[in-house]
């Protein structure tokens, strides 16, 4: 559901309260995420464990799932944000921070079914315009994932296909195995 407002700004948008599913802000539109079903819900937590395993403890990202950015003019909700180590926004007692204001690093979104390819492209390439390193869009019913590299560069890539992930994070996945995670 996409509503245009244009009497709204970013900041009056922040002040609303959350709706479940998360509602996002760019472009002076509203737009409610769908809410997760099972491929959408399962892939998303499996791809949270691989890349919390290999780069948590070493301190080198952070994977968290459905958190708001806020950054360039808009604020979205990738289903999996991953933030380099030393940009985790924290309180002064080190805790982390509960507003991140500030573009992930690698913003991973997975498309559901009733979801708009394009809206969520448009979302990747935001964040590629102001930061972001890499976006994923996972495509379930094609079993395959466009990838937004540096400069906008775009990738459709399938089966064995190994997929980019941020330098120093030791992950190696295909695109066949992040699809197998579908077979129980």
């Amino acid at each position: 559901m996409t509503t245009a407002v244009k009497s709204i700004t970013l900041e009056e948008f922040l002040e609303l309260p959350e709706t479940e599913p998360a509602s996002e802000y760019i472009d002076g539109q509203i737009s409610q995420k769908p809410m997760p079903q099972g491929e959408h819900s399962l892939i998303q937590g499996e791809l949270i464990t691989a890349i919390n395993k290999v780069a948590k403890t070493p301190k080198i990202a952070l994977a968290l799932p459905e958190l708001r950015c806020t950054f360039g003019g808009a604020t979205i909700v990738p289903d999996v944000a991953v933030f380099r180590w030393e940009r985790i926004p924290r309180q002064e007692s080190g805790r982390i921070a509960n507003r991140f204001e500030s573009h992930p690093d690698w913003a991973i979104e997975i498309l559901s079914p009733e979801q708009s390819q394009t809206k969520v492209l448009r979302n990747l390439l935001h964040c590629s315009r102001n930061g972001t390193e890499l976006g994923w869009l996972i495509l379930p019913d094609e079993d395959s994932v466009l990838t937004i590299l540096p400069n906008q560069r775009i990738e459709l890539l399938a089966g064995t296909d190994q997929l980019p992930v941020l330098s120093n994070i030791n992950l190696s996945l295909t695109v066949e195995q992040v699809f197998s995670w579908l077979s129980l």
